[in-house]
């Protein structure tokens, strides 16, 4: 055997080695969301240290990005998050809202935008920061198919998270989802907000979040509202008022037309 094949040989062992090792320090760690379906099927909640996709179709991108957001919430632990994002990404889905994260209940303070050019760069930038402990975590947002994030990109942002500890995200907008080496894959889609007093504007966000892949348990699909003062997820809360007014006693419109045409 050649030594080029050999060294080559020698960095894929490593790698391996990496990961493992990565995956048993780490493996305990998670972060409860707050909805007990969703953490019992996570084993206790999301993990740190890992990369986890999530993906929305075009015209889902505010939910997506409000699911994102309170993923980031309670993975973070307060620390910086870095958000990159494509260049184009402002005119297709819009800019983020500093203000729209205050209401979510995050700070704005702790979050640093990134411009990339081109996708090259926003992996290039992903990687670096996921690489730096001092962040809590990393938002990685693409907008469409890539070829450029492939099953290796995927491996290198794993490797980065898994050496620092800080959680990827990947927000994949109008893109179908590829092999990838994520702990957990999502499809999101904005789910209806149960109604409130006629004084409020809206009612708590409310996620319609498909767990596609679990690298260690189930998959499944739920309601995950999110509470914006406690600033994690739950169960979707009952309405407090019926849906529908309670009917009342009116006389059937048949008979009532009946007798119309008889007295005419």
């Amino acid at each position: 055997m050649s030594g080029a094949r050999l060294s080559a040989l020698a960095t894929l062992r490593g790698q391996i080695e990496r990961i493992e090792t990565a995956e048993v320090v780490h493996q305990y760690d998670r972060v409860a969301l707050g909805h007990h379906e969703v953490d019992a099927v996570l084993k206790g909640g999301l993990a740190r240290a890992a990369i986890h996709e999530v993906f929305c179709e075009g015209r889902q991108g505010a939910a997506g990005t409000g699911f994102v957001m309170g993923l980031v919430g309670r993975v973070s632990a307060q620390r910086p998050l870095l958000w990159v994002r494509q260049d184009f990404s402002e005119v297709e889905t819009g800019a983020l809202s500093m203000s729209g994260l205050k209401e979510l209940g995050l700070d704005p303070r702790r979050v640093v935008t990134v411009r990339a050019a081109d996708v090259e760069s926003a992996l290039r930038t992903a990687a670096d920061a996921l690489a730096c402990d001092a962040l809590g975590a990393v938002v990685l947002e693409l907008w469409g198919e890539t070829r450029q994030f492939d099953l290796v990109a995927s491996r290198k942002l794993t490797l980065a998270a898994q050496g620092s500890g800080v959680t990827g995200l990947m927000l994949r907008m109008a893109a179908q989802p590829l092999p990838s080496t994520a702990e957990t894959r999502w499809m999101l889609r904005a789910a209806h907000s149960p109604p409130g007093p006629v004084w409020s504007a809206w009612g708590a966000p409310r996620f319609d979040a498909e767990l596609l892949r679990n690298r260690h348990g189930q998959c499944g699909r739920w309601i995950m509202e999110w509470n914006c003062d406690e600033c994690q997820f739950s169960e979707p809360s009952a309405d407090s008022q019926p849906v529908a007014a309670t009917p009342a006693h009116r006389p059937d419109p048949a008979i009532f037309a009946g007798e119309r045409r008889r007295a005419g």
